[in-house]
């Protein structure tokens, strides 16, 4: 049971790169940087990772229902996993001087879609990893171990790989490994090919140790697919009734894309609104993850203590804050105060 568990964990490790070096610090910060516009990009993007998303919202359903009748979700876990990799490999593509940005959404979103929906499948089989009582700490300590996975990612790419636009120059002060041209942006264009061969890497212990519970009353998933639709829409038809499933449905939907919008525009909005560069995005990025990855374990035990719910407020609530806060940051003035030009107190505030 143990090396299933540590299997499990593998998943979250190999998929985070996508969230922390594709989707919020490192590829989305560049795309705002090739464009020279902060809204046009924050536009773009919110419609290439909104049409990702519609697309996911109305598959979610349908999928998981072939899942459940059929009692197999490792043959959905392979076919999205394919189009994780294949989606951010293929963002090597987005060069300046032939940057096409529908094909790089258009890539993005296949990887998105394949990360979104393999973690779906994967979430879907923690149920059989332990007992009831245990599940918060083993789901808690799995996100901590993505973002541990994220961090390392992160840190070879700013090392190594991701250069400034101005210096051609990485973190450390090196040019980019394996004579990538800075000029090209090569180095951080790297990012793409580098977070698909890390969650090739690191998913070798999901498939070689997590096996799936037999379901009793499994069926082919031919005969499931005929057989989902059908109840799927008898189980939404029914869903008012249930007023405690309606209502977490609902309030999920809700502050789950608040996430998704936190997630998907923190990079862009530093690098358009404060000006940061990709190396300054993923500066920070180090800091948020090595929270995020102390405080989702934190938060796993204290799942198991004070239960799901009361930790769900607490933390909407501290987002809530979070957010307002955000919207009150810019070069110019923090919380409606005027700050001096050159200011580093914007930077501060958008660190903490």
């Amino acid at each position: 049971m143990r090396k299933r568990i540590w299997g499990w964990w593998a998943f979250d490790c190999a998929s985070q790169p996508y969230n922390t070096l594709l989707l919020t610090f490192i590829f989305a910060p560049y795309v705002t940087e090739i464009l020279a516009d902060g809204s046009a990009a924050q536009t773009a993007w919110g419609y290439g990772v909104g049409g990702a998303g519609l697309l996911i919202a109305l598959c979610a359903p349908i999928l998981g229902a072939i899942a459940d009748h059929s009692g197999r979700r490792m043959p959905f876990i392979w076919v999205f996993s394919a189009m994780y990799v294949i989606g951010s490999a293929g963002l090597w593509l987005a060069a300046p001087d032939s940057f096409n940005i529908v094909l790089v959404l258009c890539l993005f979103a296949i990887g998105l879609i394949g990360m979104e929906f393999a973690t779906i499948f994967t979430n879907a089989l923690l149920p059989s990893l332990g007992p009831a009582i245990q599940l918060g700490r083993i789901s808690g300590s799995g996100w901590a171990v993505g973002y541990l996975g994220g961090l390392v990612s992160l840190l070879l790419m700013l090392a190594f790989f991701a250069e400034n636009a101005e210096t051609g120059l990485t973190l450390i002060g090196i040019d980019p490994l394996f004579g990538l041209d800075p000029s090209a942006r090569e180095g951080t264009r790297a990012v793409g090919p580098l977070t698909a061969i890390w969650f090739i890497i690191f998913i070798i212990p999901f498939f070689l140790w997590v096996k799936e519970p037999r379901k009793p009353d499994a069926m082919p998933i031919s005969r499931a697919i005929k057989t989902a639709l059908p109840n799927l829409s008898v189980s939404l038809k029914a869903l008012p009734k249930n007023r405690s499933l309606f209502a977490y449905l609902g309030s999920s939907m809700f502050y789950r894309d608040a996430l998704n919008g936190m997630y998907t525009f923190g990079g862009i909005y530093a690098a358009g609104v404060l000006g940061w560069s990709v190396v300054d995005v993923g500066t920070f990025a180090i800091l948020a993850v090595l929270t995020g990855a102390v405080f989702a374990w934190l938060g796993g035990k204290a799942d198991d203590r004070f239960g799901p719910k009361p930790m769900i407020t607490f933390n909407v609530l501290l987002l809530t804050c979070v957010a307002i806060g955000i919207v009150f940051t810019s070069r110019e003035s923090v919380f409606g105060i005027a700050v001096a030009e050159g200011s580093n107190i914007p930077d501060l505030t958008f660190y903490v």
